[in-house]
Parts: C-alpha cells; structure tokens; sequence
C-alpha cells in the first residue's frame, strides 16, 4: 500500500470535496477531520467517507458553501445553526468559543442543529481537554437502532464522548456508540465485501446477519442489550430534542447522495475545572485514578492506541488501500 504524509492526504481529501463544489476553507476543515480518523483507526469515520460526503455535496444534500451561525444564548449557552453544512466547521467555531465562556461561567455548553456527521465525537472532546477543560458531547445520528423489544429504527447509533486534561500525559478521551458497533465499521465491511460478525446487526427482517450489505439495510444490536437502548433514548433526547433536531426516524441517510438534509444535532460541554474542586485537585485526584487503572495488571486506560498509532503515522506515513487511492484520484478529476 502507498504511503502518504498527513499534509498529502488531506490536500488529497479537499481536492475531491472542491471538485464536488464544497468550498475550499470547508473542504480543508473536512479533509483535516477525515485523515485524522483514518490515522486514529477510526476507519468507518474517516477515507470511507469521502465518497459519500462528495456525493451529498454534488447533490446538494449537504450545501458545501454553508458558514455555521453562532448565538450566544446565555451566558455559558449557545446554539449554532449549522444551516445544512458539514458539521466540523461548525464545530472549529465551538472550540474556540466554549472554552471562553466556559472560563467566565464554569460550564459552558453549545447545541447544534441542521447538523450532519459527527465524525470521531472524541476528538472534539480532545481538543478541548488539551485546552485544560473536560469535555463531554452527545451527538444523535440517522435511525440505526430499536427501542429495547421493538422492530422499528428509531434511535441511531447515538455515539457519547468524554475527554479531560491529565498533569502526566495526553488527555484521556472515551469514545464509544451506543451501537454493539459504529454503522461505520459495517458501511466499510461492505464496501470491502467483508462478512460481518453475526452478533453485530439484524437484516431488515430483524434477523442476525453476517452481510454487511444486509445489515446496512437492517438495524443495529444495541451496546449492552435493553441499557444501550435507553442510554440511546438518552442521547436522543439531549442532542436532538434539546436543540431542536430531528430525531433518529426523521433524519435521512449520511451514507446517500440523494435526499433531504438530515438535519440532526449535536451538544457539546465544556467544564472548567477551576470551577469546581479547582485544577490542581482535579488532576491530582485523575491521576491517582489513572495509575490505580495502569497498575491493575496490565489494564489500559481508554484511547491509548490512538497515541500509538499517532507515533507510528509520524515514523512511516498513513497506509491507504491502492483501490482507495484510485478512486479519490478519480473522483480529484471530476
């Protein structure tokens, strides 16, 4: 497989979003968001998407020129219009701004509407916590999922992220869906004609399958059974009612180039630590919590690979797939 620089493989990501007329600065924003997945091993949020975002952005799904609106609402709240864009620069504005009003109020949070993909929720998170605040998001994604005992998707795959700042490393950052697994993982399965595990979704008929071209048609089985499901409903409820999205059943497919917006939500907190215990006690009593994980016999705390595999990309370059070169050359020349 080629190997290529981050510099490289971005400037190659924004060259197809800009032959899809999605605007330069937005398409780079996108690009930089996309290869930091794909370094990270995030694989289902990141090459694997380009084609499905240039599709959107073709067909006006997803409008490429939209500039996010910021409100501030009260003193730590604001809600940003995403105005049916991508939702990452919406998000670059959001983390300039929370930690500021985060300082003045101690919490500071920021729903977001008309929004679409998330992308890796935890290294928003990151990018917070390296800026000495804990960071907690909610972001409600296209119907995935059933209510516990149900047949109908009505929650997505609804993913939750933490990070916070630490005296004695990177920050600590969780990331996880509140599917068995990310809808991502399946969609590249799919496109590499891979069989799937048969505990990981339904068919459309709600039957375990091992197609991952069934299972895109299907549902998702729920991280942790009947409490996965309702910690679904909890992230529906905070991301999309709170700021006025659409929910899971009402917002169309992040994966098809036709069809209207959809239109979800995202809601991003900021804590700052001097609010509240103050910050040295705060990362006097992570640490301790820290090492109590490390020493555990051979326990690791989460989100450790990705430090790894940042190390690695450094040394040798980001890997990509011949077939995945190919076509974002192709889809480059229009």
């Amino acid at each position: 497989m080629p190997t290529f620089d981050r510099a490289t493989l971005e400037a190659l990501v924004a060259s197809v979003l800009i032959a899809s007329r999605i605007e330069p600065a937005i398409a780079a924003t996108v690009a930089r968001a996309l290869v930091q997945a794909e370094i990270d091993g995030q694989k289902g949020h990141g090459l694997s998407r380009v084609q499905s975002y240039a599709a959107q952005a073709r067909s006006g799904k997803v409008d490429g020129s939209a500039t996010p609106q910021w409100q501030q609402t009260r003193a730590g709240t604001a809600m940003v219009d995403v105005r049916g864009g991508f939702a990452y620069p919406a998000f670059e504005r959001a983390l300039a701004e929370l930690p500021k009003l985060a300082e003045a109020a101690g919490i500071a949070a920021a729903g977001f509407v008309r929004s679409h993909h998330a992308g890796v929720l935890g290294w928003h998170m990151e990018r917070l916590a390296e800026q000495g605040l804990i960071g907690l998001a909610f972001a409600n994604t296209p119907q995935a999922m059933t209510a516990w005992g149900g047949s109908k998707g009505v929650f997505g795959t609804n993913p939750i992220a933490f990070a916070c700042p630490r005296s004695a490393g990177p920050p600590l950052v969780i990331d996880l869906a509140l599917s068995l697994v990310a809808r991502g993982k399946i969609q590249t399965a799919a496109q590499m004609g891979e069989a799937i595990p048969a505990d990981w979704a339904f068919d459309a008929s709600g039957q375990p399958t091992t197609d991952a071209k069934a299972a895109m048609a299907g549902t998702l089985a729920p991280a942790g059974g009947a409490k996965g499901a309702v910690l679904a409903l909890m992230v529906e409820l905070l991301a999309a009612a709170v700021t006025g999205a659409n929910f899971a059943g009402e917002a169309s497919s992040f994966f098809e180039g036709e069809g209207e917006p959809p239109g979800v939500g995202q809601l991003f907190i900021a804590i700052s630590p001097d609010a509240f215990a103050g910050r040295a006690r705060v990362f006097e009593r992570i640490e301790t919590l820290a090492a109590a994980i490390e020493g555990g016999g051979g326990a690791r705390l989460p989100g450790t690979r990705r430090i790894e595999r940042r190390a690695e990309v450094e040394r040798s370059g980001i890997a990509v797939e011949d077939a995945v070169v190919a076509e974002l050359r192709r889809l480059a020349a229009g």
